[in-house]
């Protein structure tokens, strides 16, 4: 596997990572370009080790990691989304809300990038299979990530600033979609050419 191969897989690992980035950047009083490589690093880490993980696995627990890494990704979206829709909804401007925005959640940042990295797990297992040298590849997939994901934050600042609840809804919604979008493509229910 050449590196354009893995450049490009990386850039589809990363898709859901970057939506969930603008989900974040959608959430921001203000751009803080710290926090936002902060975010973008969490992404590009987790996808970066995913497939390092499942290169180690090899193919001896494939069966037992697909057969759950859909459930698992899509129940920690929809809660996540699912939370930021009851605030959006539930409309808490008080001071004390408005302190707790400005932090970043390492808790919340860590579920969000297990999430949208399960299926780097694969592609590492499938590394294994394809005896592709693993060093270069995750070092490419987590760069790439990384940067798409602080473009993504910065985005999703843009427009969640001039539309602040309607974007925090909209973001609540995306992150549940695109956990019933991997949920509904690993049970093969249908398939999205995106």
């Amino acid at each position: 596997m050449d590196f354009l191969q893995i450049g490009l897989i990386a850039i589809g690992l990363s898709m859901d990572a970057f939506a969930v980035s603008m989900c974040k950047g959608l959430g921001m009083k203000r751009l803080n370009r710290k926090h936002a490589f902060i975010i973008a690093l969490f992404f590009g880490g987790f996808q970066a080790l995913m497939p390092l993980i499942g290169w180690f696995l090899g193919t001896q627990f494939e069966q037992y990691i697909q057969s759950v890494d859909h459930w698992i990704a899509f129940g920690l979206l929809a809660y996540i989304g699912g939370k930021m829709l009851w605030d959006a909804i539930r409309g808490d401007d008080s001071e004390e809300a408005q302190r707790v925005e400005s932090k970043l959640d390492v808790k919340e940042l860590v579920i969000l990038a297990i999430a949208t990295s399960i299926d780097a797990l694969a592609a590492g297992i499938t590394f294994a299979v394809l005896k592709t040298p693993i060093v270069p590849a995750v070092t490419l997939i987590g760069l790439i990530t990384l940067a798409l994901c602080f473009i993504g934050v910065s985005v999703g600042f843009h427009f969640g600033s001039k539309y602040e609840k309607a974007a925090q809804i909209t973001g609540g919604v995306v992150l549940i979609l695109i956990g019933l979008k991997i949920l509904l493509e690993h049970l093969e229910l249908v398939s999205f050419p995106f």
